[in-house]
């Protein structure tokens, strides 16, 4: 049954509700200048992370568990910022604000899924320079083709369950009042907000979560790490401890920009909560770092820089 005005939606005809999400609509003159902007970044991320997953794929010098992994994390970008660039580009040029509560869902789950998948690829990704750096002996035994096919594998699937589930619990709610979601696009605290009865329960789901496939895995990656800086600064040679921090320092970088603006977002307390700040650490998570990682991989990563040489052999002549 479906109630208009401030009243609860629920029951099968529920999928006909419609969100609000209000987006830039603070920033009415600027909505064709955004949309500049985004198809910019949105060009940038396609371009800048499928020359890395081509690359990665057909240089012989880049056939190694390290690029494997990075190939994989560049296809996860684009499939992470193709979830909310497009509606939010449609949006800024047709100027609708209006989402269905389908379509909400949809966006919503797909999100939670790869952000599950990006927190799990990036400590694999972490796992594998501590093999490559703290235990090279046994390194070429252990991250063969199969583990490395078995842990990516993992990443993409294992978080699946968990987040379709939340994401079923979330809009199995009955909602009520505006249903205007004062956000970019549909995430989790902006539609329990308008959901009508306790969302203690959903609350508290959500901070497991976010402490399961974000803090867990943040804080094995932060262990490796100590590992890694610990074996490299016994390194005798100082071009050795040079290249091992060099390999290090751009999955450190994506790490810091991406894990800390996800906890910093759904770990904050109610009372120290703006949603201008949840606006912005979004974009940072969802938009910004992934636009980045090209540019961070390609300039602090010598073997990226050779093989793009290959490819575009006028720009080395130059």
């Amino acid at each position: 049954m479906e109630y208009s005005g401030g009243e609860m939606v629920r029951g099968n005809n529920s999928f006909a509700v419609e969100f609000i999400l209000l987006g830039f609509s603070d920033l009415p003159h600027f909505h064709y200048i955004l949309f500049g902007i985004f198809l910019v970044i949105y060009m940038s991320i396609l371009l800048g992370n499928g020359l890395i997953i081509l690359i990665a794929m057909v240089d012989p010098t880049l056939q190694t568990p390290m690029y494997f992994f990075l190939g994989n994390f560049s296809f996860l970008e684009i499939c992470y910022t193709s979830v909310t660039i497009p509606r939010m580009l449609t949006d800024l040029w047709t100027k609708k604000q209006s989402i269905s509560l389908l379509a909400c869902a949809v966006q919503l789950g797909f999100l939670l899924m790869l952000g599950a998948t990006e927190c799990f690829l990036l400590t694999v990704m972490a796992y594998d320079r501590y093999m490559a750096i703290c235990k090279p002996l046994n390194y070429p035994l252990i991250m063969n083709h199969k583990m490395c096919v078995q842990l990516v594998s993992g990443s993409w699937t294992i978080g699946i369950p968990v987040q379709l589930g939340l994401t079923y619990q979330i809009f199995s709610l009955p909602f009520c009042g505006s249903k205007t979601l004062n956000h970019i696009f549909c995430d989790i605290r902006p539609v329990l907000k308008v959901a009508c009865g306790d969302t203690s329960v959903k609350e508290f789901s959500l901070y497991a979560i976010v402490v399961l496939f974000g803090l867990i895995p943040f804080l094995l990656i932060l262990w490796s790490y100590i590992k890694i800086i610990g074996t490299i600064l016994k390194l005798p040679s100082a071009m050795g401890r040079s290249k091992a921090f060099s390999t290090c320092s751009s999955h450190i970088i994506v790490v810091g920009l991406f894990f800390l603006s996800v906890i910093i977002t759904y770990l904050q307390p109610k009372s120290t909560r703006y949603e201008g700040n949840d606006k912005f650490f979004s974009l940072f998570y969802t938009i910004v770092t992934p636009m980045f990682n090209p540019i961070i991989y390609t300039l602090r990563n010598k073997d990226v820089l050779v093989a793009m040489r290959k490819f575009f052999p006028i720009a080395e002549g130059r």
